[in-house]
């Protein structure tokens, strides 16, 4: 990525990430290239001081970190946080619908996507795929179809008058894309395409066989700078591609004194309860095998923790001016003034007043502004992997992030100065 702007090589890594499985794949590759290491979790680990390892579980999430030079217990760790996945449509097992002479794919909802937006795009398919071989093996492999092939089609307002009175989507029924046309009596079979597309590649020559697939659409419209002065960044993923890109960044960039943490979890958007959730068992084993390479003490783990802190990065919610009555007059965060801080009464944002204010302080040393978000009292309030990896871990937390348009959306809004700022701000805490 070299020769590119901060902001051009995260619209470089949102292109090349439509699923979470991508995403830490292109998040993989970009740690090698700055000398971490792969650890795989079956294999005894060897973990050596000033050094930086990843782990990835499920091809979906990832934990990487770096070893320092300073004492681990005494110094406890530096821990940022993030999610992979965001709210999409995802093709379901046997997805073949054949009526009135069109293939349709279908589809569920994963997460709490804003439907309406998902009508009318170009769309694609991209995922992972799990086929036997010839020889009888079980390999898996990611996909990307990369061309447009899929459409859901809005009804005509002739044939519905009242669509913009307010219409109800069923997702059963609606949501399926069309794919193709083809006469009823023709046969099709998505798995045997996938083979075809599978034995492109040279490394699946030898697929005989599609056994599961998890595979979702995706908007192939590119994410792109947009306003008079290219003030915005438009894309699809921004929640939460964004925090990982940026935080990827700023370990990447800090400097090797402390021993510091990245994880990037799956699955958030369904409540983070899975093997790579935040509330899985992910996080606390690559910490347990990392401490013990350094030491024996029995209480080792929980001394450490007592030390540490931890960022919680996923997008807040910016003042939007055609519905700025949905925000608490006092902390309504506009995009491209700063970081935003997330606070919550009832603990769905972990921030506490000393986690807010080490975050604080970080952003006033850097001359960087910061925002605060707190929900109106009369609505509810989202959550992130904060509250979760807090509990689960014991650990002081701040929940953070850039304020965003159009949140769940297929396409979302950011301010193009906010993603390099909080990637500054995340660099000095590392450095800290």
């Amino acid at each position: 990525m070299g020769g590119l702007s901060f902001n051009g090589e995260l619209l470089q890594f949102l292109q090349q990430s439509p699923t979470p499985f991508h995403a830490v794949s292109n998040l993989a590759l970009k740690l090698e290239a700055n000398g971490f290491r792969q650890l795989d979790e079956n294999d005894h680990w060897v973990i050596e001081k000033e050094s930086s390892y990843f782990v990835i579980r499920n091809n979906s999430a990832l934990v990487a970190f770096t070893t320092g030079q300073k004492d681990l217990i005494a110094n406890g760790l530096r821990l940022t946080g993030a999610h992979t996945d965001s709210p999409c449509l995802k093709i379901k097992p046997k997805p073949e619908i054949q009526k009135h002479g069109y293939l349709q794919l279908g589809v569920e909802v994963y997460g709490g996507a804003l439907l309406f937006p998902w009508f009318d795009r170009d769309l694609s398919i991209a995922g992972r795929v799990d086929f036997q071989t010839r020889k009888g093996e079980l390999r898996s492999s990611l996909i990307d179809f990369k061309d447009p092939v899929a459409f859901i089609p809005s009804l005509a307002i002739h044939l519905d008058r009242t669509a913009n009175d307010g219409h109800k989507i069923n997702r059963q029924k609606e949501l399926p894309p069309i794919c193709l046309q083809l006469s009823n009596k023709s046969k099709f079979s998505f798995d045997d395409l996938l083979v075809k597309i599978l034995r492109k590649e040279p490394v699946n020559k030898a697929v005989e066989t599609v056994l599961s697939h998890e595979l979702f659409l995706y908007d192939t419209q590119a994410p792109g700078m947009i306003g008079l002065k290219k003030e915005f960044i438009a894309s699809a993923r921004l929640d939460n591609l964004l925090s990982c890109f940026l935080a990827c960044k700023a370990l990447i960039d800090s400097k090797p004194k402390y021993s510091s943490v990245l994880v990037c979890n799956d699955h958030e958007e369904v409540g983070s309860i899975s093997a790579s959730g935040a509330q899985g068992p992910f996080l606390r084993s690559v910490l347990e095998r990392f401490l013990q390479s350094f030491s024996s003490e029995s209480d080792a783990m929980e001394r450490t923790i007592h030390r540490s802190d931890l960022w919680s990065i996923d997008n807040a919610h910016g003042v939007h001016p055609n519905y700025s009555e949905k925000h608490d007059g006092q902390h309504s965060p506009e995009l491209n003034a700063g970081p935003v801080i997330k606070i919550n009464a009832n603990q769905r944002y972990a921030s506490n007043s000393q986690s807010i204010a080490l975050f604080k302080s970080l952003c006033n040393e850097n001359k960087i502004p910061c925002q605060s978000f707190v929900m109106r009292s009369d609505m509810a309030c989202g959550s992130t992997i904060g509250p979760i990896t807090a509990a689960e871990l014991g650990i002081k937390t701040v929940d953070i992030g850039v304020a965003s348009f159009g949140m769940h959306s297929i396409r979302e809004l950011a301010g193009a100065k906010d993603a390099k700022n909080l990637s500054k701000v995340i660099t000095a805490f590392y450095n800290r």
